[in-house]
């Protein structure tokens, strides 16, 4: 590699100082985005990045195209009916963006594009498509477009008719939903921390809308939504530990909006309609991986539910979905998705049998079906002569310091050794708790035919075995999480899957903030780390309530204004706890209108660790200058990213070579 001088941040002492304990933070200065000091100093960082990954870059190019030549580039989603009309998007070769589509009838009928994301993107760097929503006669489509990154949507309303754009434009808009009249819209609009708290009604070509409710608590964040049936519209409110919501039969727009159940601590429930009655899924009175309970319309209240389907210690009721003839229940068992389909009349049920071990599940907008029968609509399709029998899936467990059995996904190539010497990607997020998928990446071959194992930690804090596991890795036990991930690498060390001068460890968001933890905690763990869009700097972000999700979050991290969770916090903030030590290989990743975690969080914790870390190894930041949490919008811009980071870990491996070189 090319060598190269990293930039140094200039430090100043007396600038803000930690919301915290008061001390100068010397590199307060980077939450000024608008400065030229602050601009200079991340494209440094970029032209630092591109100059020590230079000599890469033909293989990036390489990988680029690797990637990009297993994926079908012409394609297009299975339809899903809505009245009269058939909806799914496509995708054209050498265009970034889906077309969005419909078809009236069947799929024989002549093609309407509804929105053409190529033509919306033009001018801008970056487009991101929110709210797709119909009316029910399908004349007129409410969307909602963010061209920042920032996650901040505009919503407009297209005459599907005549292609024509209505006047009817409104700013900060998060959800809407239309009644059945097709002329009344409900939406909710964000404040300046970006929470979803206003729910409003606004009639087509009216300019004052009614406000229908506001949510005062700030740790609450407001949703509309339109039930299966299309029946009935549902407004939720809902924190990280309660929920409460409001609903309104779909064809009177201007009646009142009914309470389902008041607010009440540690119980959340989500609710659905079919028929005469609601389905409601509670985990009120302790029953923390939720029951199913069912009532009547008119009467839903709390003292009117019947339960159909009780609460298991061993099970998470992941969702529900009702249809006309029967409802599906998604049990979460053991990290696995299992789909119970109950008829409605009858009560009988029935597992759905997947043909694989390993699988990840997820409802899409279809709206009914009426056979027990398995069909396959769609298969992604690798191209470039993909065998499935030439890699091997495992489940494995690790054992947390405190006896806890922590879950191990891996993939392989089927030859794979287990001495020791394989390279490994070791992923893992464990917060909010959200499952890691387990899903199949085309991609993710460029890496595993070089012979790395891909291995996700499915560690406490996330919701692979139910609400017991994300309590178990949330507030005062959120050093669970990284104990968990420590002990799953150290395991598949010591079972020679791996060894730690063989493996990379990497986590984005709030798996950023695992992989800094682990990274002061046991920085010789891995030989290298990629973090991407990094929680990194806990304890001055929690105490920023102008930021969003700060306050909603004080029920996942908790709030340090309390003593107690300010001192347990600072145990393990990556920010706070950097130290004069050894680090793995690093590269960072942020997006520069980040609106989840701030790009200041993973620029302050280089700038630091660049003054702190005793190796020469590198440390590189790249920062996307017109994106945010997510990444690039275009495909195309997502796999050269992909190529960049793949193209980092494979050069930590010794892997810069092709497949079969390798």
């Amino acid at each position: 590699m090319e060598v190269a001088r990293p930039p140094v941040a200039r430090q100043v002492p007396n600038a803000d100082v930690v919301h915290g304990d008061r001390r100068d933070d010397p590199y307060s200065w980077f939450r000024q985005k608008d400065t030229p000091d602050v601009i200079a100093h991340l494209e440094a960082e970029n032209a630092y990045t591109d100059l020590v990954m230079k000599s890469t870059e033909a293989f990036q190019e390489a990988l680029y195209a690797e990637m990009l030549a297993r994926i079908k580039e012409d394609d297009q989603t299975v339809p899903y009916r809505r009245g009269e009309w058939l909806y799914y998007s496509r995708t054209e070769t050498g265009k970034q963006y889906p077309i969005h589509c419909r078809k009236r009838g069947g799929l024989d009928a002549p093609e309407d594009v509804t929105l053409d994301l190529n033509v919306m993107a033009h001018g801008h760097p970056y487009l991101g498509l929110g709210i797709y929503a119909a009316s029910d006669d399908g004349t007129l489509l409410a969307y909602s477009t963010d061209v920042t990154g920032f996650r901040e949507y505009t919503l407009h309303v297209k005459d599907l008719r005549t292609g024509a754009l209505l006047p009817d434009r409104v700013e900060k808009v998060s959800t809407a939903a239309w009644a059945a009249d097709g002329c009344t819209l409900f939406y909710v609009t964000e404040d300046h921390a970006k929470r979803p708290y206003q729910l409003w009604r606004h009639r087509l070509g009216e300019t004052s809308d009614a406000l229908v409710y506001e949510e005062t608590d700030a740790v609450f964040r407001l949703g509309v939504w339109r039930s299966r049936s299309r029946a009935y519209l549902f407004a939720g409110s809902r924190s990280f530990t309660s929920a409460e919501a409001r609903y309104l039969a779909a064809d009177t727009p201007d009646g009142a909006w009914r309470l389902v159940h008041p607010r009440e601590k540690d119980h959340e429930y989500d609710i659905d309609h079919g028929g005469p009655l609601f389905y409601i899924r509670t985990n009120g009175g302790g029953r923390r991986n939720f029951r199913l309970v069912a009532a009547p319309v008119d009467t839903p209240s709390a003292s009117q539910w019947i339960e159909l389907l009780p609460h298991r210690d061993d099970v998470m009721l992941d969702d529900v979905d009702v249809f006309a003839s029967h409802y599906v229940v998604h049990e979460r068992e053991d990290g696995l998705i299992k789909l119970r389909v109950v008829d409605l009349g009858t009560q009988a049920w029935h597992h759905v049998q997947f043909p694989e071990n390993a699988y990840d599940v997820s409802p899409e907008p279809n709206a009914d079906v009426t056979t027990r029968e398995l069909t396959l609509r769609k298969q992604t399709e690798v191209l470039g002569g993909y065998d499935r029998t030439r890699y091997r899936t495992e489940r494995v467990h690790a054992l947390a310091p405190d006896g806890q059995r922590v879950p191990i996904s891996l993939v392989t190539r089927a030859e794979t050794p287990r001495d020791g010497s394989s390279p490994m990607l070791l992923a893992g997020y464990g917060a909010y708790g959200l499952p890691y998928p387990v899903t199949f990446s085309s991609n993710r071959l460029s890496l595993l035919d070089r012979g790395v194992t891909i291995a996700i930690a499915h560690i406490r804090g996330g919701g692979e075995l139910g609400k017991r596991w994300h309590d178990d890795g949330r507030m005062l036990k959120k050093r669970n999480t990284f104990t968990d991930f420590i002990a799953a690498a150290e395991f598949l060390v010591a079972q020679g899957y791996t060894s730690s001068d063989r493996l990379v460890i990497e986590g984005g968001s709030a798996g950023g903030l695992l992989i800094g933890a682990v990274l002061n905690m046991r920085p010789r763990v891995a030989h290298a780390a990629v973090l991407r869009v990094p929680f990194v700097d806990v304890v001055n972000t929690m105490f920023d309530e102008s930021l969003p999700l700060t306050v909603g979050e004080f029920e996942e991290w908790g709030n340090p204004k309390d003593r107690a969770y300010y001192d347990y916090i600072k145990t393990y903030c990556p920010y706070t706890n950097l130290v004069r030590q050894e680090y793995p290989s690093i590269l960072v990743r942020t997006g520069l209108n980040d609106s989840q975690v701030m790009y200041w969080e993973p620029a302050k914790w280089v700038a630091k660790l660049r003054t702190l870390k005793t190796d020469d190894r590198p440390l590189l930041f790249k920062i996307d200058m017109a994106s945010g949490h997510g990444g690039p919008s275009g495909r195309y811009d997502y796999l050269r990213e992909i190529a960049f980071d793949y193209a980092f870990i494979l050069w930590q491996l010794g892997l810069l070579t092709s497949p079969a070189s390798a």
